[in-house]
Formats: C-alpha cells, sequence, structure tokens
C-alpha cells in the first residue's frame, strides 16, 4: 500500500511541473488533493489495514501530502513570476515614472478658511449648531411670525415633525445668546437649505458665513466698518462695496450689501454678498424671555449681525460667473486651485 502511494506521489508532483498556467495547476490540485481525488481515495483504504500496517501507512499519506502541496505552492510562484515578467515585456524600466496628479483645496473650502482668518484676527470666535433646526430656532426667535414667506413650505424643506433644514446659520446665533451672556462676537460658517431655483447665482444648498456682535453701545458704523475691512481684506484694498437699505426681520435698520463682479471679457457687474443691520430689540427680548434673565436686556445692550454666501464670495475672487460650476466636480474646473 505505502507503494502505491508513493507512485500517487510521483505522478502528482510530475503534473504539477508540466503544468503552463493557473486553470491547469488548479486542475492537477482537485485531481490530487481535491475531496475526490487520488490520495483521498487511496487514504479511503486504510480501513481495512491492520493495526500494524496503519502507523506506515498513514505516514506515507502524510509525506505524499507535504510533498504535494509544497510542488503546488513551487509551481503557482513560478507562474506569477513568469506572467511578472510578461507583463513589462518591453517596457523601459528606465523611464522616469508619471507624475502622479496632485490633489487641492476646493475654493469653497479656501474662500471659507480665508474669511474665518480674517474675522477671527478681528476677535471672532468659532461657532457651530445642527442642520436640522427647530422652527423657534429658525424663525421664531428671528422675529420672523408664521405667515412669515420663509416659512411657507415651497421656500423651505420641512420634516413631518416639524423640524426642518435651517435656512440660514442664524440659528446658531440664537443658540449662542441662549447660552452665554454679552460681550459675545462669533462667527458661524455652515450649510443652509432653501428652495430656490437653480440658476447662475442660485443653488438650494449653499455655503454661509454669519456673524454676531452683541455688547454695550454697538453702533452701527462699527457693522459697516468691519464688514467693508472683511470684504477689502478678501479681495483687496480696492474692492468696490455697496450697502443697500432693505428688510430683514430680525435686524433694523437692515442692509444688503454688494460687491462688484469682475468677469473675464465682461462687464463688471454688481452681486449680492450679503446681508446685515443692527439686531432688532425684539430679539433679544425674546432671548431675555428664554433665559429669564436681563443678559440681553434690549435697553442696555445692542448688536449687529451679518449673513454672506461663500459660494458668492468665490465668484467673487476668481471671476466665476456661474455657481453651478463649484458643485458640478468637474476636474478640468477643480484642477485651477490645485
Amino acid at each position: 500500500m505505502t507503494t502505491d502511494i508513493q507512485a500517487i506521489q510521483d505522478e502528482a508532483v510530475a503534473g504539477i511541473q508540466a503544468a503552463s498556467n493557473e486553470r491547469s495547476l488548479e486542475d492537477a490540485r482537485v485531481s490530487f488533493l481535491g475531496k475526490k481525488g487520488t490520495l483521498a481515495a487511496a487514504s479511503a483504504g486504510m480501513k481495512d489495514l491492520s493495526n500494524e500496517e496503519k502507523p506506515a501507512f498513514g505516514a506515507a499519506l502524510n509525506k505524499a501530502r507535504a510533498a504535494i502541496t509544497q510542488a503546488l505552492d513551487s509551481k503557482t510562484l513560478e507562474l506569477q513570476q513568469s506572467a511578472d515578467k510578461k507583463s513589462v515585456e518591453g517596457i523601459d524600466l528606465t523611464l522616469p515614472a508619471r507624475e502622479l496628479a496632485s490633489g487641492g483645496l476646493h475654493p469653497l473650502t479656501i474662500v471659507k478658511d480665508r474669511a474665518i482668518q480674517i474675522l477671527r484676527r478681528m476677535g471672532f470666535a468659532l461657532a457651530d449648531g445642527p442642520e436640522i433646526e427647530t422652527e423657534y430656532h429658525c424663525f421664531d426667535a428671528l422675529n420672523t411670525p408664521d405667515d412669515h414667506p420663509a416659512r411657507n413650505e415651497k421656500d423651505t424643506f420641512y420634516f413631518d415633525g416639524g423640524k426642518l433644514l435651517r435656512t440660514h446659520t442664524s440659528s446658531v446665533q440664537i443658540r449662542t445668546m441662549e447660552n452665554a451672556t454679552p460681550p459675545i462676537r462669533i462667527i458661524a460658517p455652515g450649510s443652509a437649505y432653501r428652495r430656490d431655483d437653480v440658476d447662475a447665482t442660485h443653488l438650494p444648498v449653499f455655503n454661509q458665513l454669519e456673524g454676531l456682535f452683541v455688547d454695550k453701545d454697538v453702533k452701527l458704523g462699527d457693522l459697516k466698518g468691519t464688514l467693508k475691512y472683511f470684504l477689502q481684506a478678501m479681495f483687496g484694498g480696492e474692492t468696490e462695496v455697496r450697502f443697500r437699505p432693505h428688510f430683514f426681520p430680525f435686524t433694523e435698520p437692515s442692509f444688503e450689501i454688494d460687491v462688484k463682479l469682475h468677469v473675464a471679457g465682461q462687464e463688471p457687474k454688481w452681486i449680492e454678498v450679503a446681508g446685515c443691520g443692527m439686531v432688532d430689540p425684539a430679539v433679544f427680548s425674546t432671548i431675555s424671555d428664554k433665559r429669564g434673565d436681563q443678559a440681553f436686556d434690549p435697553e442696555h445692550v445692542t448688536g449687529y449681525a451679518f449673513g454672506m454666501g461663500l459660494d458668492r464670495l468665490a465668484m467673487i475672487q476668481w471671476g466665476i460667473k456661474d455657481i453651478r460650476a463649484l458643485v458640478e466636480n468637474d476636474t478640468r474646473f477643480l484642477s485651477q486651485f490645485a
């Protein structure tokens, strides 16, 4: 019986060495080591041997299985090396490698980081809040009544439970005032959501940065000086900035801010980048009622707030004429900023 095992081993090793590819090698493995292979069939005969013959027969089986397995491993390595060699035939390995494309920051990230750096140097601290908000933090606390158009389901993304995707990061200002006392000087960058029609200057999801300064004797001149300095620090000292009277429920007086956009080959045009104003006393009164103290008594504190679209700032920074280019993930466009 041990002689038969040796014959199987010799036959298997020879068949493995003769394999010319991975498929024929796998066929050889199955033929000799598979559940229905030659070695398995031979081992089934052990039950017919006497107790004296079984040890020698078992040792021969183990030896054969080890020899066949080693032959398979050696042949597998040989075939892999041969395939690797063929894969580089005709290639000059001394040629320099192709240059790998380098990544870079998205233009919106560049603008956001730049804006934060400027405002941090002016004394503003970063604040954050949830993107899924309550109506109170998004509207009620900001002096926006139930019949205001912003609360229309056609203008805002509502959930079944009454919560909504925040329409501005002004909700962060409310949450900050609920948990801190004046003086407060914060900025809140983040995403905002509105059901705007998509066009060259509007997206339903956009990036916003809002600011709030509350203290004693804060004046409108402080607001205008802060934002004019900020915009000229962003785009250069010659940047043209204008303030237009506007209406916001949570500020009084209120303004929209325009910056002149220069696009190569086109006439310069004004583009709205921010809204701002002095915090309406009604907002401070709501906060005081919520807190149950007089920390934000409108008789003793004043403040200003502003909000700007980072997407619009990017358009002005690089003369981008269509806001959709910032979200289309076209690497030909984005590679300009890498």
